[in-house]
């Protein structure tokens, strides 16, 4: 009875940032469900063990830019029909991106919110323009657990890396933004929820990792799979009656 409640067969799916860190394994995840797969990114060259899929297509995104996004969408549109399922994860940001907070200027700081959550936002839009005449769809945004709780400055000492100043706003702002989105687009069948991973490994200073993970319940950072199955589950019909929620992935960081 139960046996394809998370299936994504016969839906398509268009995932931004879908050849990065996290997003790339989001689009193995979709395609091994039975989606039909948009990869939509600004560096083809990343596309390296994605090429043979199956349903799988690249095209060329730039979520700076509103002309990119609507120029996408019509893409998707001429060759599917139709977009099911959009996965928000990418990850604009500018050069002096992890300054800390007394360096960063005023346009660095408009840049990277208008960039980031601006370009959340023009996604949402011009998608949920189109499920709305589709009769339906899902809208998932990748956020964070630092838009829920302040950083833990302490795991950083010693190192060079900081958490900058805009993430933590940009990603409280995609979360009560998706929570907007989701109460407003309801009644066309427009579910919109986030999934907000905890750290996830990315080859970080040992010692970074050391009291990251110290200070994690399951004794782990994360790692860019365990998004994947909280991606399929808001994707799929599992979650049908799930919308405005953000979905925490993070070992148990925000328990304590």
């Amino acid at each position: 009875m139960y046996n394809n409640l998370f299936s994504c067969k016969e839906k398509v799916a268009l995932v931004t940032g879908g050849l990065g860190l996290i997003g790339k394994e989001i689009v193995w995840g979709l395609n091994d469900f039975g989606a039909s797969v948009c990869v939509a990114d600004i560096d083809e060259r990343q596309m390296k063990g994605l090429e043979n899929l199956a349903d799988v297509n690249f095209q060329h995104f730039d979520i700076t830019s509103e002309d990119s996004i609507r120029q996408t969408l019509q893409t998707v549109i001429e060759k599917f029909k139709k977009i099911d399922i959009l996965v928000n994860c990418a990850y604009p940001r500018t050069s002096d991106w992890g300054a800390r907070c007394e360096d960063v200027s005023y346009d660095s700081w408009k840049m990277n919110v208008d960039s980031h959550l601006g370009g959340y936002f023009l996604c949402c839009q011009k998608m949920a323009a189109q499920m709305k005449l589709q009769g339906g769809g899902s809208i998932i945004n990748l956020a964070s657990i630092y838009g829920i709780v302040a950083p833990d400055f302490s795991i950083y000492e010693g190192t060079s890396m900081t958490m900058p100043v805009a993430y933590s706003a940009i990603k409280g702002g995609v979360i009560a933004f998706s929570k907007y989105m989701a109460a407003y687009y309801a009644k066309d069948n427009i579910r919109v929820n986030c999934v907000s991973p905890g750290g996830v490994f990315d080859k970080q200073a040992d010692g970074f990792v050391e009291k990251y993970t110290a200070k994690t319940p399951l004794g782990r950072m994360g790692v860019p799979k365990d998004m994947v199955g909280a991606v399929l589950y808001l994707a799929s019909d599992a979650s049908s009656y799930v919308t405005g929620h953000n979905l925490i992935v993070d070992g148990g960081w925000t328990a304590c």
